[in-house]
């Protein structure tokens, strides 16, 4: 989701709180339109000020130079907000130190204090309307004899209580601003790190997805593929039907890799054909043979799945799928054997798999090295399962996968693959 759909309000949309590269963008610009509008509302302001308190100073071309210059600074609070409060400060000073009248003057300090604090400068702006406040005082107590207007009595207690409560006000809205502002900092960070995270669960997902489809098809096409050529002068019908399940079986990986790339070109849109699941199981044996390899197939409490009773959530389904798929690819490249068994042992808790055959290995990988048998852990830790894989005592390989069916993570969708690294190994006593 776009996040400047979602972005929250903290504050006035002219104080620049927006994400990322606006936010940026915005610190570049000079907030002119704001910055316009507080000078003349200082300016009527004070003027109207001026009107109700006639024993004070009238404004004359220093007290609206002092005003105007005061309110022009904000167009830098974003830039140099230390700088602009330090500026605003003195000239509201010098203001009521010549005893011109109360008025707006002080707004222009609550926001450039306002800017400062959100900006990350706390010390600076307490330091500053602590000595504003202070000198304040001086100017309304022990100096008000010798400071224009002549006559003014001294400041009301009271008066200033109430100032410094005002201070305390603005400081308080201030933090307050700035905890906001770094917590929806915090929230974009982690949406952004959440939103990496989803896509390389995604690329993991396709990339396992790819792998498994391919590795089966083009395992049973390089093998009919050898064969082909080995019988084309001899026996070139038993070549034409090598060359029938090539094509065959490249057809199948075509349409399985164009249902995951489909995926990509339109996000969200449900796949075109549902995923496949154990009711495939006599293609991968179809297939194998096809390879050469004879798979038997034993199913243990799998009549219900025919009935369509107590069907196999889709996530396990899936997952049980390509691990049988994977174990055969891997019996086909890496097993001298020309026969498999799988068997599938369904409980009401947990489906179990094992792949077996007899040997002996033909290639370095045989081991359970490669990517393969790394993916078929990943399917299953998703689901909170796991896999044992490895060598047999008398010189066969077996694959033992047990996925749980109810109260697992991700029992429902074993498409997000899991951080959880190898799975646990299973128990190796069959029931």
């Amino acid at each position: 989701m776009d996040e400047r759909r979602t972005h929250r309000w903290h504050g006035p949309s002219w104080w620049g709180h927006r994400d990322g590269e606006e936010e940026g963008a915005a610190h570049l610009r000079l907030p002119w339109r704001s910055a316009l509008l507080l000078t003349g509302f200082v300016l009527l302001g004070s003027e109207f000020a001026a009107g109700q308190q006639p024993g004070r100073e009238q404004l004359d071309a220093l007290a609206r130079i002092l005003l105007a210059g005061g309110a022009l600074l904000l167009l830098w609070r974003h830039r140099r907000p230390r700088l602009v409060l330090c500026g605003t400060a003195a000239s509201a000073l010098v203001y009521l130190g010549a005893g011109y009248p109360y008025g707006p003057v002080f707004l222009t300090v609550a926001l450039a204090c306002f800017a400062a604090v959100v900006a990350g400068h706390r010390r600076t702006a307490w330091a500053v309307l602590g000595a504003l406040w202070a000198l304040h005082l001086l100017v309304g107590h022990p100096l008000h004899r010798w400071l224009p207007p002549a006559g003014d009595p001294a400041a009301a207690w009271g008066g200033e209580v109430a100032t410094a409560a005002w201070v305390v006000a603005i400081l308080a809205v201030s933090e307050l601003a700035r905890v906001r502002r770094e917590q929806a900092d915090r929230d974009r960070a982690e949406r952004r790190r959440a939103a990496g995270r989803r896509a390389d669960e995604e690329r993991l997902r396709i990339a396992r997805e790819l792998h498994d489809v391919l590795a089966h098809s083009i395992s049973v096409i390089n093998v009919q593929a050898g064969v082909g050529l080995a019988l084309l002068d001899s026996d070139p019908e038993q070549a034409r039907s090598a060359l029938t399940t090539i094509k065959a079986a490249s057809k199948e990986a075509l349409g399985e890799v164009r249902q995951v790339l489909d995926t990509l070109r339109t996000p969200g849109d449900a796949p075109r054909a549902p995923a496949p699941g154990l009711d495939r199981l006599p293609e991968l044996v179809e297939q194998a043979a096809a390879a050469g390899l004879a798979v038997a197939v034993e199913n243990r409490g799998a009549g219900d799945r025919r009935t369509g009773a107590g069907k196999l959530p889709p996530g396990a389904d899936l997952a049980a799928f390509r691990i049988v798929q994977e174990a055969l690819t891997n019996v086909v490249r890496h097993s001298g054997s020309r026969t498999a068994r799988v068997r599938v042992d369904r409980t009401s808790d947990a489906l179990r798999l094992r792949v077996d055959d007899d040997g002996p290995a033909t290639g370095e990988e045989a081991g359970g090295s490669g990517n393969g048998l790394a993916g078929m852990r990943e399917r299953a830790a998703a689901l909170g399962g796991t896999i044992e894989a490895g060598p047999r005592d008398d010189g066969g390989f077996r694959v033992l996968a047990v996925l749980p069916l109810r109260g697992a993570p991700g029992a429902r969708d074993a498409s997000v693959p899991s951080k959880a690294g190898s799975a646990t190994e299973a128990e190796k006593e069959d029931r």
